[in-house]
Order: structure tokens, then C-alpha cells, then sequence
């Protein structure tokens, strides 16, 4: 086969270290461009790369005369799995678990990451957030898909079950970086807190988060109360910058 010819950029700080992460667990080269916010989000070279201006981006060029420019996270995740993996860290339509795999790994984008942004742009949009019934409305989203996912957790070592896989990949970021833009208090889902406990640990995490945000301290994101927010995003969320 063929070495595959790819390069990964990456606005730090954000959903984008999964690919790394990816990348590490199944051993696939790669070469990674940081790109940091200006001020907080894309800068006018990550802007170039897509219509979009999205984060992350990968160009792969294995095949010179078929360059491939992709985004979208979970997009990226499934074209590495299913090219260049040989469907590793996915489970097969014959798995017994293929339906949670599924679910799993579509959780993080569709509800749960959604869910938090939503908190964190009406806390910062509306004047005594804590009283109003928008707010509350998304506060409570939140909590409920954090329960559920604590509820997998407590009876499962993986979200999938008893294998690790990128549904794993794909979840890790929004209880852990993501909390500095939206705190999280993990002290309150046993479950989630030794998930993240137990893949934090692992050596091709730690080796991603080191080439794509090494200035990240993964004890801070680990921990129960989880890192300093980001100032700069609670400024821009309540219209003051």
C-alpha cells in the first residue's frame, strides 16, 4: 500500500484534535499545521483552504493526480477509517455492537456538542440568564444528554462497549477542551470522569495533543472542574467585544 501523503490543519483549541488523535491510534503518518485564532476564530490562511473557513481540513495527496480537500470532523474521521485504516476503530455491520458504534459516534456532533454551544451562547446573549426559560430550556438539554451519556459510561469501559473506538474520538474533546469555552463539572457524572480518566492515559492521545495544542495542560481538561475558560469567547457570546 501505498504511504499515505497527508496533512492535517488544525485550529487549536478546537474540534480539530480528534484527527490527530485518529491519526496517532492507527498509526497513519501525517503532517499537522496548527493554526492559532485571530482572535478567536479561523485565520485568513485556514479561511483559504475551504468555502467555509472550517476547522479541521484535511489535504490528502497520496494520489497526485486526485488531490483530496475535506472537512468536517466526523467526515474526516470516517475517509481515514475507511481508506487508509482498513476500517480499524470502527465496528463492522456483523458486530454486535454496530448500532451503538453508530450511535455513538454520531452523538458528540448532533447532540451533545451542539447542546453545550447553545448553553454557553444564550448564557452569554441573555440578561439574567439563569432565570429565563430559553436558557434554562438549554441548560436542561445539556444535563440530559450528559446523564444519558454518564448512564453508557457507568455500564460500559467505551461508548461502543467493551472496544475502544473513534466513537471515543469523536466524544473525548467536548468533556475536556471544549470545556474552556463552556464549563462542565464532570464531579457530577461518575462515568464520564473515568472515561475521560481512562483515555487521557492513552499514549496516542498524549502524543496528538502534543503536536496539535501542546500549550493544552490535558491535567486541567482531565480534571473534575476542568480548565480556565477562554475570556475572549465569553466577551464575543455576550456581544461585548
Amino acid at each position: 500500500m501505498t504511504t499515505p501523503n497527508l496533512t492535517l490543519h488544525h485550529l487549536q483549541i478546537g474540534q480539530g484534535e480528534r484527527i490527530p488523535w485518529l491519526l496517532e491510534e492507527l498509526n497513519i503518518p501525517y503532517k499537522v499545521v496548527t493554526h492559532k485564532r485571530s482572535p478567536l476564530l479561523s485565520p485568513p490562511e485556514l479561511k483559504a483552504l475551504h468555502p467555509l473557513g472550517a476547522s479541521p481540513v484535511l489535504e490528502d495527496h497520496t494520489d497526485a493526480s486526485n488531490p483530496i480537500t475535506l472537512a468536517e470532523s466526523g467526515a474526516i474521521c470516517e475517509y481515514i477509517i475507511h481508506k487508509y485504516g482498513n476500517g480499524r476503530l470502527a465496528l463492522p455491520p456483523s458486530h454486535k455492537n454496530f448500532s451503538d458504534y453508530l450511535y455513538w459516534f454520531h452523538f458528540s456532533n448532533a447532540t451533545l456538542q451542539a447542546a453545550i454551544f447553545r448553553r454557553a451562547m444564550l448564557c452569554g446573549a441573555i440578561p439574567n440568564a439563569s432565570s429565563d426559560l430559553r436558557y434554562l430550556g438549554a441548560a436542561d438539554r445539556v444535563n440530559k444528554a450528559l446523564g444519558h451519556m454518564n448512564e453508557r459510561l457507568l455500564k460500559n469501559e467505551w461508548l461502543a462497549g467493551e472496544e475502544f473506538t473513534a466513537a471515543d474520538v469523536m466524544t473525548g474533546w467536548c468533556v475536556t477542551t471544549m470545556r474552556m469555552f463552556e464549563p462542565v463539572d464532570l464531579s457530577e457524572y461518575e462515568g464520564i470522569f473515568a472515561w475521560v480518566q481512562r483515555f487521557n492515559k492513552r499514549e496516542a492521545y498524549r502524543k496528538a495533543m502534543g503536536k496539535s495544542d501542546p500549550d493544552i495542560d490535558l491535567n486541567e481538561t482531565s480534571s473534575a472542574k476542568g480548565p480556565a475558560p477562554i475570556e475572549l469567547f465569553a466577551k464575543a457570546m455576550a456581544g461585548k467585544m
